[in-house]
């Protein structure tokens, strides 16, 4: 048995630590990264790249640094080595969770770490900030007589496709996150809470090595019509749906994965509509090829609804947001596929496909694998759900 019959701790005491661990991103790989922002950020026209602390940083360093009030980031100049603008207290910090090679520039608390990166680039240089970057520091580096660009399209452009050691860390992960959802969907018994799902999921992501959930949502019933849940706690009663959607990091690198499926005796229009998600979900996986925009692939799915009288559009029931967004260290990151994006799909960019059916005042549905472009189409990371009865195989 797929859903119930097991108990918490029973799943929880059956986890083992993954086996087949992903190789770490190499020092040369991130050379080679660098080395390529160096050649965008020329083709933009500028003269260096302000990376700022988060997602991109360790991107490009092996940093992994989260923002705050406090500028750390990389400069990293079209001629000349790279630099790490940190706080002078934080050196012992930086030099251990570095990963590749770049000089110092320290600040100290009295000291403006804005002077500090304008003062090391020649005057009158143009600038490409990363677009996570505090609105307040890109005027105050405008204002020291630097000119400013969108930096995006020197990080995104290396950030969007994936290198193969990149793919195989993403793959762990959704991996492990898939077989956290087989054992979750064991534990539940009528009258379970919501909130104990939600535990149950955590600890195991810890024991299998993922680290602690990234997010959680565990949905029953009337709940499912929120993409994003309700709030207050739920208790699950016989022939509900239940919707799960989680994910864990390998070395920064995201799963997020989403099961829908009965608990109990699903109704005819349930299974009408849970069959209809997978046929918009195949849609899209087709809809993939090397050269077409990406908002063809949400196209792709939302033919299939509006031919079965959902939407069009936006419009409810049906599909209320996108089909599926890039991932890999950012959970939601450039490219996604929505209307409007005509970004052109290239092998190694790695998306969500998730064309969510809500009818309001009921319930929703939500299937979500991941799967990376290759020179002839798409590959699954994880198997799509095969039934709303058997939602592991």
């Amino acid at each position: 048995m797929t859903i119930g019959g097991s108990s918490y701790e029973a799943e929880l005491a059956a986890i083992r630590p993954w086996a087949h661990l992903a190789p770490p991103i190499t020092r040369d790989e991130r050379q080679s990264r660098l080395d390529r922002a160096r050649v965008l950020t020329e083709a933009a026209g500028a003269d260096a790249l302000l990376v700022n602390a988060g997602a991109s940083l360790r991107y490009f360093t092996g940093l992994a640094w989260s923002p705050s009030e406090r500028m750390v980031a990389l400069l990293l100049p079209v001629n000349g080595p790279a630099s790490i603008i940190c706080p002078a207290f934080e050196r012992g910090t930086l030099e251990a969770g570095l990963d590749s090679r770049a000089e110092l520039l320290l600040w100290e608390e009295d000291e403006d770490p804005v002077a500090l990166t304008a003062g090391a680039l020649a005057p009158g240089s143009t600038l490409a900030l990363d677009p996570l970057l505090p609105f307040q520091w890109g005027e105050k580096l405008r204002r020291t007589g630097l000119s400013v660009i969108d930096g995006a399209p020197a990080i995104d452009g290396c950030r969007k496709c994936k290198s193969a050691a990149e793919l195989q860390l993403l793959a762990q992960a959704k991996a492990m996150t898939l077989e956290v959802h087989r054992r979750a969907a064991r534990i539940l018994a009528p009258g379970i809470a919501a909130s104990t799902v939600v535990r149950f999921i955590d600890e195991a992501h810890r024991a299998i090595g993922g680290g602690a959930s990234t997010f959680c949502i565990v949905q029953f019933g009337h709940a499912t019509a929120f993409p994003h849940g309700l709030p207050g706690d739920q208790i699950l009663k016989e022939d509900q749906l239940v919707l799960i959607d989680t994910g864990c990091r390998v070395e920064g690198y995201h799963s997020d994965i989403t099961r829908t499926y009965a608990f109990g005796r699903a109704s005819a229009e349930e299974r009408a509509i849970w069959s209809l998600e997978k046929e918009a979900q195949a849609a899209a996986f087709d809809a993939v090829q090397p050269g077409a925009p990406c908002e063809a692939v949400d196209a792709a799915a939302r033919r299939v609804l509006e031919a079965a009288g959902l939407g069009p559009d936006f419009r409810l029931p049906g599909l209320p947001h996108r089909t599926g967004h890039g991932i890999g260290l950012s959970i939601h990151e450039p490219a996604y596929l929505v209307r409007g994006d005509r970004t052109p799909l290239a092998p190694g960019m790695c998306f969500s496909n998730e064309p969510m059916i809500v009818v309001p005042g009921k319930f929703g549905i939500r299937l979500e694998d991941h799967f990376h472009v290759t020179d002839t189409g798409a590959a699954w990371f994880t198997e799509p759900q095969v039934s709303i009865d058997r939602p592991f195989g």
